[in-house]
């Protein structure tokens, strides 16, 4: 059983022992019901303690258990709530580092709780899609308030426990306890031994002066906030219960709709997106007890836009860095640029002046590639040219000290060729940022040929360090994400070709959940990025085609934002997109030299083309071993390419449709003459998964 029994001096001590969080898996659950059943047993015990070993009270449910027969196996959680809440001799919670989920349900199951300060409370099931199911939203209401307890559980952010101790008329805590939480909680314990009755929290009342009109507005807030997104309202139709009924049909109600949403394709897919961000961290042949390489010391060549944001994602985590250049001109620019970043959040009340002046006092810059003779990881982040990248590379391996880690931040080109610029190809990776590097979650870690194991390890472990969501890409053009969206871009490019306008194209995929439609994107990035692209692919790929609209429009200068027009018209210091009559036309004089008639395109096929072109190369992809698992795609998508988490990503959202369903609207699009039948067929992969009946999972 993962929980342990002790008495200590009268007082039964139950400690859940279950690495990491103390999760409320079927052998903690026992245990602590075997626990409080000991010291009913007992006339020596006059009363109970609940706690956690380690670096948590509880997390809340044992994620290894989710789906499995083991998870609602007895006692469930409402049972041994149950048990605990009935028991005769008074139970005392004694709460640190973590309460979370089901760990705070329990805890509010207890007659009483003591917290050492600075403990992170929470129910978080609002983020996979969910309302606690224990009776959080009931008994949370009764314990700090109707309107505290309805912001916990709609945002599932972790309040401190010393600020929930401060609300008036709480009960949630009865003691914070400064030094040993437990040795707080024993003497608690016999302090109230004899008093009785016992306290229930499910006994007190949820009140609110105004209940329908707080209720109304909550609904109209959460309306707004989160409506692609069930959960959030149904949280606050779970606490209107708390208010209005009786504690057992409010516990009833949160039952219902506990089970109803995690019947729901949007708790499918955040539950998937959970643990796919868990599975990313998880490379098949690198074992997670290799050794890493310590990071104390880390340079960044090139002060530009992505040097700078990658260098700031050190900084925030406290680690030094320095910035090499070839001219001080582009240092100044860069430092710049960093500052100015940082004094926006100082204004905005997100970064205190004594952090801001910290992060800055750990920078510092170099025109000399001997003074990143210290360094412990050195990433280049220069033009996206080979040759560019070689004159580095060449220059690292000269001055880098024995067993520092090379990294490239290219996002196409080839790491193996980069590595071989060395004579250290072991210690070269890729780790391609997604831009604003300072914001934007995704680091492609891309595995050369040769790059060793523990440098592997390594880098995803400071990839967590420093907050990103690190996915491991093989070796090929564009990797996984820039690979599979060229496909996308040549889909959209078709459908202007075949009828439709870029912002019906862009309105249908955000309609769709999309941050930004493909046209929009390509203002933003740059078209000349695209074009520079499809100009080597013309002659590296001659067969494969695109449309020539995107062509058309950089022949026109029409690079995007940075120029004021793109697919779109833009006005001085705004980002708004406004249609283009020019773009308008040049893309029906071009559908008139091709002969083709235009046809009208419903945003059903829209979406479905470019999704389902992401879902075939993704195919393609894991065929080839270039990704491992079909959830790290969906990682890239939902962290880099602003895919709706809502829908999981492009391979969960293929599953939610049907991989036969799939293949049937792929073998539509072959048929059609304007586009491109061979990449339609399916991936051989795709193919396979169909004929038996498998999914990607």
């Amino acid at each position: 059983m993962s929980a342990s029994y002790e008495v200590r001096d009268g007082v039964a001590v139950i400690t859940m022992n279950n690495p990491p969080v103390n999760g409320l898996g079927l052998a903690t659950r026992q245990g602590i019901a075997a626990g409080i059943e000991q010291a009913q047993a007992d006339a020596a015990v006059k009363a109970v303690v609940i706690t956690g070993a380690g670096k948590a009270f509880s997390g809340g449910a044992d994620i290894r258990e989710f789906g499995s027969p083991k998870a609602v196996a007895e006692p469930n959680l409402l049972s041994l709530i149950s048990l605990v809440e009935n028991c005769t001799k008074p139970v005392v919670a004694a709460i640190h580092s973590v309460c979370m989920g089901g760990g705070l349900e329990l805890a509010l199951g207890c007659h009483y709780r003591v917290a050492a300060p600075g403990t992170n409370v929470a129910l978080p099931e609002v983020k996979l899609g969910l309302v606690p199911g224990a009776g959080g939203t009931q008994r949370l209401p009764r314990a700090i308030g109707v309107e505290p307890a309805l912001n916990m559980i709609v945002s599932g952010e972790p309040v401190k426990s010393e600020l929930l101790a401060q609300i008036p008329g709480q009960t949630l805590f009865q003691k914070i306890v400064d030094g040993d939480v437990v040795e707080g909680a024993i003497a608690y314990a016999k302090e109230i031994a004899d008093a009785r009755p016992l306290p229930r929290v499910r006994d007190a009342k949820a009140r609110h002066p105004n209940p329908d009109a707080y209720f109304q507005f909550a609904r109209n807030t959460v309306k707004a906030m989160a409506k692609n997104f069930p959960a959030p309202a149904k949280c606050v139709d779970c606490v209107e219960q708390a208010v209005k009924a009786k504690f057992e049909a409010g516990m009833v109600y949160e039952r219902e709709v506990f089970m109803a949403l995690m019947l729901t394709p949007e708790c499918k897919a955040l539950r998937h997106a959970f643990f796919a961000e868990r599975a990313a961290s998880k490379i098949p042949d690198v074992p997670e007890d290799t050794p890493v390489r310590e990071i104390k010391k880390v340079a960044v060549i090139g002060a530009g836009t992505m040097g700078g944001g990658i260098s700031m994602n050190f900084l925030n985590a406290g680690i030094p860095v320095t910035i090499l250049e070839m001219k001080q001109e582009a240092i100044d620019r860069g430092i710049g640029v960093i500052k100015k970043n940082y004094e926006a959040q100082v204004k905005k009340g997100k970064l205190k002046a004594d952090k801001y002046e910290q992060r800055m006092s750990l920078l510092s810059t170099t025109l000399n590639y001997a003074d990143l003779k210290d360094a412990d990881l050195i990433i280049e982040a220069v033009f996206e040219e080979l040759s560019v990248k070689e004159k580095v590379f060449r220059a690292l391996d000269e001055v880098a000290k024995p067993g520092a880690i090379l990294a490239s931040n290219t996002s196409t080109l080839d790491v193996n060729k980069i590595a071989a610029f060395t004579k250290r190809p072991q210690d070269v990776v890729g780790m391609h940022f997604f831009s604003p590097a300072n914001v934007m979650k995704l680091l492609e870690v891309v595995r050369g040929e040769k790059t060793a194991k523990d440098v592997l390890a390594t880098v995803m472990g400071i990839a967590k360090k420093i907050k990103k969501t690190a996915v491991v890409s093989g070796v090929c053009d564009g990797f996984i994400g820039n690979r599979m969206i060229e496909q996308y871009s040549r889909q959209a490019g078709f459908l202007l070709e075949e009828g439709a306008t870029p912002q019906q194209v862009d309105r249908a995929i955000e309609k769709f959940g999309f941050a930004m439609g493909p046209f929009r994107m390509g203002d933003l990035a740059g078209n000349d990025i695209g074009w520079a692209i499809r100009k080597r692919r013309y002659v590296e790929k001659p067969s494969l085609r695109y449309s020539k609209t995107a062509d058309l429009l950089c022949e026109m200068g029409r690079f995007g934002q940075k120029t004021g027009a793109g697919w779109y018209d833009y006005q001085p210091g705004k980002r708004d997109a406004i249609p283009s009559d020019v773009v308008v036309k040049m893309i029906e004089d071009h559908r008139k030299e091709l002969g083709i008639t235009p046809r009208k395109i419903d945003d059903e096929e829209i979406v479905h083309r470019l999704v389902y072109s992401l879902v075939n190369e993704a195919c393609h992809i894991l065929e080839e071993g270039i990704a491992s698992k079909a959830s790290d795609i969906d990682m890239v998508y939902l962290t880099g390419y602003g895919f709706p988490l809502w829908r999981g990503g492009p391979m969960c959202y293929a599953e939610t449709q049907g991989l036969f369903n799939v293949v049937q609207a792929m073998k539509r699009f072959a048929k059609n003459p304007l586009d491109d039948a061979k990449f339609w067929e399916p991936a051989p992969l795709l193919a396979r998964l169909v004929a038996e009946g498998k999914n990607f999972s």
